[in-house]
């Protein structure tokens, strides 16, 4: 606790010290002045006294755990207890990490007499995706007699955690969850008869040859047809390249944020479009080693620890290592999985070493590469007339990026791996609808 001099203690000093300046010449004021020095000392020290007996500012306390979403404002509720329950004047001022912003720096806050308790919830912006621990409460109040301002600086145990932002695709995605089957909603028409076996029947003229259950029919004495059904539980996995690509800075919404940042926010809600489909879900995360791997499961429960496991990543220095993450996958998935391998292709070594060990996986796996489409990778004659002679190499060298890409395309088309160039602006949305397409054509 620190003491520090309230104005009204400076203000008495300052006319103690102008009484003795004007009855310094004259001793027969000695007395008086000395008087009137003395009483501003007693005083002050009383009241320091005082202070120290039972004027503690009040003990600030918040939540074990304040949840905010990247780039939109929220609060940290903030409760001051007050045992004597007496009125009091609180300043209060809290240290926030340095991603955060706040309109204000400080505030006063009025405990009303009878009180044991009050709140205020301190508004703020998160600017950046991650986990902070503690939060620093500074609180300032008067003395009994206003002469000191008693100081504290406490370390709350509080978690913050700043959740990647969702709401800037609702626009994107408002028309894609439409199609769930419930009530007031679209019905996607699926294509095909399913693969999943549902029941046994007797047979019916237009029933294929490869329809008949050959051993049911020798076993019943007629013939005995197979009905499917659509599959109702996949399984889908996002990989994600943590790798030092994914640095890349991008700029959406007026914001600039890495590749990382882009690929995270459209995992998450294509995981959310996976639990809302009923799909099983599952998450993994590679550098030049897997950091993360979570197996697929289903429910609000688990895209929650799939959004928790991911809250505090961040882009890595190091350069991927295909082998690994195709080994880990090969060995730990033993069902056919959709996988949409969220990367970046356009180094040359990379995408040899991926066309060289992909293969391992999509013999058994759909498995879809998803590039985000760097600023002017576009055919030559896209867009807009060019405007000036630098503008001219621009889009050359553009061209050159784009048919590097189409030709890796067409290099891991054999293999039965897609790849899609996905814009910065749709991502999430576009990515939706590749899934969305896969269920409703049944190519899992």
């Amino acid at each position: 606790m620190n003491f520090i001099p309230a104005k009204n203690l400076l203000w008495l000093v300052l006319g103690a010290a102008l009484l003795a300046a004007v009855a310094g010449p004259l001793p027969e004021l000695a007395p008086v002045w000395l008087l009137v020095l003395g009483g501003v000392g007693l005083a002050a020290l009383a009241d320091l006294v005082a202070s120290l007996a039972g004027a503690h500012p009040p003990a600030a306390s918040v939540p074990a755990v304040v949840r905010f979403t990247k780039d939109r404002a929220g609060a940290v509720p903030v409760t001051f207890a007050n045992p004597g329950g007496r009125a009091r004047r609180i300043r209060f001022a809290p240290g926030l990490p340095a991603t955060f912003e706040s309109p204000d720096e400080e505030a006063w806050v009025d405990l009303p007499a009878g009180a044991k308790h009050a709140r205020i919830d301190w508004r703020c912006t998160p600017r950046r995706r991650g986990r902070h621990a503690g939060l620093l409460a500074c609180t300032e109040v008067g003395s009994p007699f206003g002469l000191w301002r008693l100081r504290t600086r406490a370390l709350l145990p509080c978690e913050l955690r700043i959740y990647p932002n969702l709401f800037s695709e609702r626009r994107q995605l408002a028309a894609l969850f439409l199609s769930r089957g419930q009530n007031g909603a679209v019905v996607q028409r699926m294509v095909g008869r399913g693969r999943e076996f549902e029941k046994l029947r007797d047979y019916l003229p237009g029933d294929g040859y490869d329809e008949i259950h050959w051993k049911a029919t020798a076993k019943r004495g007629h013939p005995v047809t197979k009905v499917f059904q659509t599959e109702r539980t996949q399984e889908i996995y996002v990989v994600l390249d943590a790798s030092r690509l994914s640095a890349r800075p991008v700029v959406h919404d007026g914001i600039e944020q890495t590749a990382l940042e882009r690929s995270l926010t459209a995992a998450l809600v294509l995981m959310l479009a996976a639990e809302r489909q009923g799909d099983r879900f599952g998450l993994a995360v590679h550098d030049d080693r897997v950091r993360l791997f979570l197996r697929a499961g289903h429910g609000a429960g688990h895209y929650a620890a799939c959004r928790e496991a991911v809250l505090a990543l961040q882009p890595s220095d190091r350069t991927p290592d295909i082998a690994e993450i195709v080994r880990h996958l090969r060995t730990n998935l033993r069902r056919r999985a959709l996988l949409f391998f969220l990367t970046d292709l356009t180094d040359p070594v990379l995408a040899e070493d991926f066309v060289r060990h992909v293969r391992v996986l999509s013999r058994q796996h759909l498995v879809f590469v998803c590039q985000l489409c760097p600023p002017g990778v576009a055919p030559l004659f896209a867009g807009a007339e060019v405007a000036g002679d630098e503008e001219v190499y621009a889009r050359l060298a553009g061209h050159v990026r784009w048919s590097e890409m189409r030709a890796l395309a067409r290099q891991l088309k054999p293999l039965g791996v897609t790849v899609a160039m996905l814009t910065n602006e749709a991502m999430a949305a576009q990515l939706v609808t590749r899934y969305l397409q896969v269920k409703r054509r049944q190519a899992l």
